[in-house]
């Protein structure tokens, strides 16, 4: 992991123990990764609960509840999968948040709609989630380099909005 990503996830351990929150992972693509960057901080005991790699349709379906009809009509690849997938993560592991991967890192297995290189990131908790897709294909490696410190970005500039919400809120 690098120096960037060891920063953020210091960052996004240090919001999750002041805010006394928890966190999963639903990683398709990603394979572990995301966890993995979360974990590098010692204590992330205290708010990492787990992480299910649904790295089939199969798992994506049993563990996370993502819909059927959905994965049939859309592809696993799309922004509402991801979507559910942090849904169902944190319903399965019973979080505060989660974040979830789900994309196709090549160096095959591309089709002309969905390309190598396409990947949805998603997090948040039951009421609100955001996403953001990675479209670029630099080989697998860097593909799921890239992914994993966007999916860590994103989740750190969460919680810092979900914590200033929290503290206008106290006021």
């Amino acid at each position: 992991m690098d120096f960037e990503s060891k920063i953020i996830s210091r960052e996004v351990s240090e919001l999750l123990w002041d805010m006394e929150k928890t966190v999963a992972t639903a990683e398709s693509c990603t394979g572990g990764r995301i966890a993995e960057a979360i974990i590098s901080v010692p204590g992330a005991s205290k708010y990492f609960k787990g992480g299910i790699i649904s790295y089939t349709n199969e798992i994506k379906e049993s563990l996370l509840g993502v819909s059927h009809d959905l994965l049939e009509e859309k592809t696993a690849v799309c922004e509402e999968v991801a979507i559910e997938m942090v849904k169902g993560a944190c319903r399965a592991l019973k979080t505060d948040y989660a974040i979830s991967a789900t994309g196709i890192a090549g160096p095959s297995g591309g089709t002309k709609d969905i390309p190598v290189g396409t990947i949805w990131l998603a997090c948040g908790n039951a009421d609100r989630v955001e996403t953001r897709k990675v479209e670029e294909d630099h080989g697998r490696d860097i593909n799921l380099a890239i992914a994993t410190n966007m999916a860590i970005q994103m989740f750190r500039n969460y919680l810092k909005a979900e914590n200033v919400q929290r503290e206008e809120l106290e006021g």
